[in-house]
């Protein structure tokens, strides 16, 4: 199953230094957004979820929660 890499949201952690990324019931955290994209990426190879595209600006995804 591959997914877009546009669907996963990442947002600034509020009371906290960092930043979450979450899709389907995976949530990560991370010092820096490509933290956080980089262990969400890990988190969905181990439920054989595969991201189909490659982002070039991360901050694109960022959004407010």
């Amino acid at each position: 199953m591959g997914i877009d890499a546009r669907r996963l949201k990442i947002f600034k952690i509020k009371n906290r230094r960092g930043y979450g990324c979450i899709f389907s019931n995976h949530l990560t955290e991370g010092k820096t957004i490509v933290e956080a994209y980089d262990r969400m990426l890990k988190a969905l190879r181990r439920s054989k979820i595969k991201v189909n595209s490659n982002i070039s600006n991360l901050k694109r995804l960022l959004t407010t929660v």
